[in-house]
């Protein structure tokens, strides 16, 4: 047993510990949140689309615009998500999906948060 360690010492370089999900277990649970995710943002930005259509017939220019309410309360509810799930995953070690929540749903919060202001 020259040149390798004892799994008894915690030093193997092939250890992990018992209760990490394994590395193929994470990446199919981020396939699968990175579906549903892609799926709700594009209901959301449909939404915002049927809003601004809607805007566009109404003659009253002096009120605020439901798309940019619209956009608004979309980028509010995924940042939300992104610190809820994304956050929730990493606490429990999942850290591939956790990272992918973070990232998906913050950029899609950052998408509705720019359509918010105008962009």
């Amino acid at each position: 047993m020259l040149g390798r360690s004892s799994p008894e010492d915690g030093t193997a370089v092939g250890m992990r510990r018992a209760n990490e999900p394994s590395t193929g277990r994470q990446i199919g649970v981020s396939v699968a949140l990175l579906v549903i995710d892609l799926m709700v943002v594009a209901g959301m930005l449909y939404g915002y689309g049927i809003a601004g259509w809607a805007d566009s017939y109404d003659s009253d220019s002096g009120s605020p615009s439901s798309a940019s309410e619209t956009a608004s309360q979309a980028a509010w509810l995924l940042g939300g998500g992104a610190v809820v799930t994304g956050g929730g995953l990493l606490a429990l070690g999942w850290r591939i999906p956790g990272l992918a929540q973070v990232v998906v749903l913050g950029c899609g919060a950052a998408l509705f948060s720019h359509l918010a202001g105008g962009g």
